[in-house]
C-alpha cells in the first residue's frame, strides 16, 4: 500500500508540475499569462525590437472572455535586459466596450520611430456579421507611432480611408510585423501585411498597405487569393517580395506564397509550400544575415490538424527548401511573431499552455547558428 501511496503522489505532483511550468523551457519567459492583470486572456503576439536595444510585446488583452469579439484592449510591456525581465504591463488602447487589436509594428530606421498598424470594431459586432456585411459598423486601420522608443505612444489616429478598399469589410493589419524595403528601386519604403474580406463574394484575402513617407499617407495593393488571410512579407534580392500567408484551401495543408516585383503593388500567381504544413493558423517569417549568408526563419504549430508542436524552420535559398528544424515547443501552441535580436540570436513570443495554446504568451531566444550546426 506504501508503494502505490508512493507512486500515486508522485504522479500528482508530476501533473501539478507539468500544469504549472506549461510552456517553460531552460529560455522561455512567461510575458502575459491568462487570467492575470485584468483579463481573461491575452492574445495575438507582436514583437519588436527598438533602435536602442528595448524588446516591446504587444498583444489583445481580451476582457471578458477568449472570444475575437468583445472588449478587447491592446496592451504591451517592454524588456531592457534582451528579454530577461519584463516591465509591468501598459494600456496602449482601450476604447471602452469595443475591440482594439491586430498589432503589427514596423521600425523606420530613418527616423528611429516605430509605426503601430491596429485594427478596430465595435465590441457588438462579430468577424462573421463584418464579413457578412450585416455589422453595425465596419473594421477600421488605424496608426499609432511611438519617438522613444516604445515608451510611450500618441493616440491611434484613423487611415480606414487610405488604407482601405470601400469594397472589403473584414480587415486585420498583420499579426507580426512589417518591414522597410532596402534594394535600391524603392528604398525605405514601409510594407505592412495584411488581410480583408470581399463584400461580393465574402471570401477571404491577403495584401499589403505600404507608405513611401513615413507612414504619413498610405496605399493598399491588388488582393491575393482568395481562400488566404492573416500573412508576412519579407524582402529578397532585385527588389523583391514575398509573402507568406494562412491559406484555407485544405487541398494544401500548407502556407501558400505569392512574389513582388514592383514594390508590393501587384503579386504573382499563389503557389504552396508543402514543407511549410499548417492547421490553418497564423505563422511568423523575417529574413536575417549572418556574415554571407542570408537566411529565412519561419515560426508556427507545425502540424497539419491541430495547433501544437511549435517550430522554428530556417531556409538558406529564399523559402525553395527548409533544411534546418527546431521544435521549441511540442504542446499546444499558435500564433507567434519573430524578430532579430543580434548577429547570432533572434526572439520569438509565441502563444502556448498545456490544455490550450491561449494560457500564456512567452518569450524564448533562438541561437540561428546553434540549430544550423546541429543539421
Amino acid at each position: 500500500m506504501n508503494q502505490i501511496f508512493k507512486f500515486i503522489t508522485i504522479l500528482i505532483m508530476y501533473f501539478i508540475s507539468v500544469s504549472l511550468f506549461a510552456c517553460r523551457n531552460d529560455t522561455s519567459v512567461a510575458v502575459f499569462i491568462s487570467g492575470e492583470g485584468g483579463y481573461h486572456t491575452y492574445r495575438i503576439p507582436a514583437f519588436i525590437k527598438a533602435q536602442d536595444g528595448t524588446l516591446i510585446a504587444f498583444c489583445e488583452g481580451r476582457k471578458s472572455s477568449v472570444s475575437d469579439t468583445g472588449d478587447i484592449d491592446l496592451v504591451y510591456k517592454l524588456s531592457r535586459d534582451d528579454g530577461k525581465t519584463w516591465s509591468d504591463m501598459r494600456v496602449l488602447w482601450d476604447d471602452n466596450q469595443n475591440t482594439c487589436g491586430n498589432p503589427c509594428p514596423v521600425v523606420d530606421k530613418t527616423t528611429g520611430n516605430i509605426l503601430l498598424l491596429l485594427t478596430w470594431n465595435r465590441g457588438d459586432d462579430s468577424e462573421p456579421e463584418i464579413i457578412a456585411g450585416t455589422s453595425k459598423d465596419t473594421r477600421r486601420v488605424f496608426l499609432s507611432r511611438s519617438e522613444d522608443n516604445g515608451n510611450t505612444w500618441t493616440k491611434p489616429e484613423e487611415i480606414t480611408k487610405s488604407a482601405k478598399h470601400p469594397d472589403w469589410n473584414w480587415y486585420a493589419t498583420g499579426p507580426g510585423i512589417g518591414i522597410q524595403m532596402t534594394g535600391d528601386k524603392y528604398k525605405n519604403r514601409l510594407v505592412i501585411p495584411c488581410d480583408h474580406s470581399n463584400k461580393n463574394d465574402k471570401q477571404l484575402y491577403s495584401h499589403v498597405i505600404y507608405s513611401d513617407d513615413g507612414g504619413k499617407t498610405w496605399a493598399y495593393s491588388n488582393p491575393i487569393g482568395p481562400k488566404l488571410n492573416e500573412c508576412q512579407v519579407v524582402e529578397l534580392s532585385n527588389n523583391k517580395l514575398l509573402i507568406n500567408m494562412r491559406n484555407y484551401n485544405r487541398e494544401y495543408l500548407c502556407r501558400a506564397i505569392s512574389m513582388s516585383d514592383d514594390g508590393g503593388i501587384s503579386w504573382s500567381n499563389i503557389t504552396y509550400d508543402e514543407e511549410l504544413i499548417e492547421p490553418i493558423c497564423q505563422a511568423s517569417l523575417i529574413k536575417h544575415q549572418i556574415a554571407n549568408q542570408e537566411y529565412l526563419i519561419f515560426s508556427n504549430p507545425a502540424d497539419e490538424k491541430e495547433r501544437v508542436k511549435m517550430t522554428i524552420k530556417i531556409s538558406t535559398d529564399y523559402g525553395k527548401t527548409w533544411k534546418y528544424k527546431k521544435m521549441i515547443y511540442d504542446g499546444p501552441s499558435a500564433y507567434s511573431g519573430l524578430y532579430l535580436l543580434n548577429e547570432k540570436e533572434i526572439g520569438v513570443l509565441y502563444e502556448c499552455g498545456n490544455k490550450s495554446p491561449y494560457e500564456k504568451i512567452v518569450f524564448q531566444k533562438i541561437d540561428i547558428q546553434k540549430i544550423v550546426e546541429q543539421w
